[in-house]
């Protein structure tokens, strides 16, 4: 059995808890995410080892 877990859905699940934990960590997250996600766009997710 082999699973594959992209980078996208894994941050969206941790930024998602933490929202839930602690709400006022949520501009912070999300700047953070989209940050995660941006850079993962333009410089692809096979350069950055995932």
């Amino acid at each position: 059995m082999n699973i594959t877990l992209g980078i996208g859905p894994l941050a969206s699940l941790v930024a998602g808890v933490l929202i839930l934990v602690a709400p006022r960590l949520l501009n912070y997250i999300v700047a953070i995410y989209l940050i995660v996600i941006g850079l993962i766009g333009i410089f692809g997710a096979n350069k950055l080892g995932f």
